[in-house]
């Protein structure tokens, strides 16, 4: 059978029933798993037989929904966490390491900045951020010696810069490291960063996946094509023996396609848990089933907003790279060309206290600190997920004390103009 379009992976990918099998993938609500011998088991615990024996470490629901989203991505593995921030975590400690320094785009989620600049800190591993439009040559010159990977945000939330992939990822090969994108808000739907040269990618699934506000998670996918033995050096890890884990060199047993997620699995999620549960990764499922159909709504809404906030006398500024004149319009049309995800970002005039009366007087939309939902949201990011900085560190963000971050759903778009041009009009 030809390659089949990614409309259809999403609704069949990761599980092929047998006959008289559960149609839908079914839920394995179980800690634990039986078997006949110990030496069945001991086979598990080594490495050397496929299976199950602890949903701590797997579970054959997540297994085959992270599946689903590997192929979605077009990588060779994938594993499901308890959230997007579990992911990201995950991703960098798989491969850094107290005395280890990571090169970060400065525009990412405040929950993601906080996670690197201080709880990271903290475990001994230095970030350098850098503005998503800087040169190459200053991109090059934010790299050290001990540098073991960089990362950004496809579509940054909630400043909404979109990410030169090519040019991340050049430079990070060039230091031989990985480039590691969080694509949460563009969804293989609307980008496959694989595809512009991106090595890892991380999602939080509780937004566009699920879709719909029921299950938080978060999913690692591997493109499977840094070759870690080529710097064994920089990435012991994977390229020498595991004592932990009976001398097992991950590069050798599992390849280039599996070695990265199964030392995430064999490694961090034995130790430090975050797994998503079955249940989750159910619900999870049923959000994939619809996430082709639903993201050119998103997007379509989104527009829709973008152009008409943008010719209102009270909006200050309006940031959606779908919208022409948008300073990432033309990065949009090489990397989005199908739609720029459903969130819209505006400033209004007046300053803070006029962005969070607007709020007050919405009908429609909901105030949340969820965004990327079936149904309409808004947040003021300055006071909730980014009051952790300081004014400077916003500004470095992209963010503004008058910005609110819009999530279009999938309701009628003149719905969601008229909610809009009323709370300004008040």
């Amino acid at each position: 059978m030809k390659h089949q379009g990614i409309g259809t992976q999403c609704v069949q990918g990761g599980y092929t029933p047998g006959n008289g099998e559960p149609r839908q993938i079914p839920i394995v609500q179980s800690t634990t798993f039986k078997y006949a011998t110990s030496e069945d088991m001991g086979k598990l615990f080594d490495l050397e037989a496929s299976g199950y024996f602890y949903t701590r470490l797997q579970n054959p629901t997540n297994d085959a929904v992270a599946a689903k989203i590997a192929e979605l991505e077009g990588g060779t593995a994938a594993m499901l966490t308890s959230s997007g921030q579990a992911a990201n975590l995950f991703a960098i400690f798989n491969i850094a390491g107290n005395g280890d320094h990571i090169v970060a785009s400065n525009s990412i989620y405040g929950g993601t900045y906080n996670l690197f600049a201080v709880t990271m800190k903290r475990m001994g591993i230095d970030f350098t951020f850098v503005d998503p439009d800087c040169s190459s040559e200053e991109l090059d010159a934010a790299f050290q010696e001990n540098t073991k990977a960089v990362f950004g945000e496809t579509i940054a939330n909630p400043a909404l810069t979109v990410l030169d992939i090519e040019k991340f990822a050049q430079a990070a090969h060039a230091h031989g490291v990985p480039l590691i994108v969080d694509n949460t808000f563009a969804t293989p739907i609307l980008c496959r960063p694989f595809e512009w040269g991106a090595d890892i990618i991380t999602h939080s699934t509780t937004k566009y996946m699920d879709g719909h506000g029921v299950a938080v998670g978060g999913c690692i996918v591997d493109s499977g094509k840094f070759d870690w033995t080529k710097y064994p050096d920089k990435f012991p890890g994977l390229t020498t023996p595991d004592e932990s884990y009976h001398g097992i060199t991950y590069t050798e047993r599992f390849g280039l396609e599996g070695a990265f997620i199964t030392k995430a699995t064999a490694q961090l999620m034995r130790d430090l848990g975050c797994i998503q549960s079955p249940q989750n990764a159910f619900y999870l499922n049923l959000g994939l089933e619809s996430l082709h159909v639903r993201m050119p709504r998103h997007s379509q809404n989104a527009l829709a907003v973008a152009q008409f906030l943008s010719k209102h006398p009270k909006i200050r500024s309006v940031q959606y790279s779908g919208l022409k004149g948008d300073t990432y319009y033309d990065l949009a049309q090489k990397y989005l060309p199908d739609g720029s995800c459903g969130v819209v970002s505006f400033e209004i005039q007046g300053g803070r206290s006029a962005a969070e009366k607007f709020m007050k007087h919405l009908k429609l939309a909901a105030i949340e600190t969820h965004v990327a939902d079936a149904r309409t949201c808004c947040l003021h990011p300055a006071s909730t997920t980014h009051r952790q900085m300081n004014d400077e560190e916003l500004k470095a963000a992209g963010i503004s004390a008058d910005m609110v971050r819009f999530s279009c759903g999938l309701e009628d778009a003149q719905d969601l103009i008229d909610d809009i041009d009323q709370a300004l009009n008040a």
